[in-house]
């Protein structure tokens, strides 16, 4: 439901803006049983009804409210369906020892046409004077406060939406992620599980 043009649609319904919502299917608006009858709910309070252009529903009858139902049922399962594949490919892309997407760990960069995890030299150098300081000094805290005196920040990258991410001091937990991070030693974390990676 936490879509922003849904949002609006809600909003428009709300405020009396709105006779029919119109779709191709009926999971083009939802494929949550439960969230569908929320939806639903709005419609019925301001008087909307609801279409569905390839599926013949109609929710004026107790038959066409039961098919409805069915329908909505057989949404939400091939949505848990799609679901259980998804998990199963990202569990058994990371027993292979791939990365499967997300923002890499300091140092690294992910090859846009292998998906691999390629080392950025600049960066790894801050990557081995952390693990180095730590070894030397023993306290995380201690090699916190070195780095952000020193004015050093955390590496700037942007997102496809063309957002700028870090720049900013280096905090408690940051360290710590990177100090538990198996990747460090070539490894792939799925869970509680650590792989060879690629």
């Amino acid at each position: 439901l936490n879509r922003p043009a849904l949002a609006r649609l809600r909003q428009d319904i709300a405020d009396g803006k709105i006779d029919v919502v119109v779709v191709y299917k009926i999971d083009r608006l939802s494929r949550s049983l439960c969230d569908f009858s929320e939806l639903f709910h709005d419609f019925e309070r301001n008087h909307v009804e609801f279409v569905s252009v390839t599926q013949d529903i109609n929710t004026s009858t107790s038959t066409g409210r039961m098919m409805l139902n069915i329908l909505m049922s057989f949404a939400q399962f091939e949505r848990e369906i799609i679901t259980a594949r998804i998990k199963d490919k990202v569990a058994a892309a990371k027993k292979k020892g791939m990365h499967t997407g997300g923002y890499p760990a300091i140092g690294y960069v992910s090859d846009p046409k292998t998906h691999r995890l390629a080392v950025i030299p600049e960066q790894a150098e801050l990557v081995r004077r952390i693990f180095e300081d730590y070894l030397r000094l023993g306290s995380m805290k201690q090699v916190c406060a070195m780095l952000n005196a020193e004015g050093i920040r955390t590496p700037e990258w942007t997102s496809t939406k063309g957002r700028v991410h870090g720049g900013k001091e280096f905090t408690m937990a940051m360290m710590y992620d990177m100090l538990d991070n198996p990747v460090y030693i070539g490894k792939v974390r799925h869970y509680d599980q650590i792989y060879d990676g690629e």
